[in-house]
């Protein structure tokens, strides 16, 4: 069930918020929820991993749309269909 929720925000990154779900085909409502979906998740599975992997977060940039899939399963087919 969806709720309605109120929230004060500065009206330049409403702003810039907007422009980016547009540009992404989503709605900030879309948005919002994602992001709060993710905090809660974070609380009740949180995930374990190692200081060296914590220190690499972040620091490998992909391209918007990289489809990690795709790209995986050609390297897979092209390793083992030798």
């Amino acid at each position: 069930m969806a709720t309605k929720l109120i929230l004060t925000v500065e009206k330049e990154i409403v702003d810039q918020a907007k422009a980016y779900a547009r540009k992404n085909g989503r709605s900030l409502s879309d948005l919002v929820e994602s992001y709060l979906k993710s905090l809660v998740q974070k609380e009740i599975n949180p995930i374990k991993m190692s200081s060296d992997v914590k220190k690499l977060l972040g620091s490998v940039k992909t391209p918007k749309f990289f489809d990690y899939k795709k790209d995986l399963g050609s390297v897979l087919s092209d390793k083992y269909s030798k």
